[in-house]
């Protein structure tokens, strides 16, 4: 299947690639070479680039930030992925994202790489900071709905 990439697909775009139905929100791509390592599949700082480069628009579409001045500093407490099985060179993916939690002023956010079959899992805590550096930054009624609705992220309390 042929998918346009880097560019946010649409839920049936997303679930005819055969990503499974919780994921709403990814984008196709293909491996680079640049992105290989000394065995010739993808090194693992390769995964961790592809859960940022979604990372930024998915928290724009979101609402979370439109990364001005009058928008939080999005700061990473902590990340992390699982590797299930390498990928190479030419290799089409989609990698995709959700929020599954979130707090007052933070959110942890999952991820999956799919080619089609799932290569590698990953996850991030996300705060919220004012950039002005005189504390954290609330998560808006508005976003917390929207992770709710589209993700059905749960508060954790």
């Amino acid at each position: 299947m042929s998918l346009p990439y880097l560019t946010p697909l649409k839920p049936e775009e997303l679930a005819a690639y055969g990503v499974p139905g919780q994921w709403r929100y990814g984008v196709a791509d293909r491996v680079r070479f640049s992105e290989l390592d000394a065995l010739n599949h993808v090194n693992h700082t390769a995964y961790l680039r592809w859960f940022e480069s979604l990372r930024l628009p998915y928290c724009r579409d979101y609402g979370i930030s439109n990364y001005d001045s009058a928008s939080p500093e999005l700061v990473l407490k902590s990340v992390e992925a699982t590797y299930h099985a390498p990928m190479f060179t030419n290799e089409a993916y989609v990698v995709a994202a959700r929020t599954v939690s979130f707090r007052t002023s933070s959110f942890r956010m999952e991820y999956a790489v799919f080619a089609p079959d799932l290569r590698v899992e990953g996850a991030a805590l996300v705060v919220l900071l004012k950039r002005d550096g005189s504390g954290r930054f609330p998560l808006s009624e508005d976003v917390k709905n929207r992770l709710q609705e589209r993700d059905g992220a749960r508060p954790d309390n």
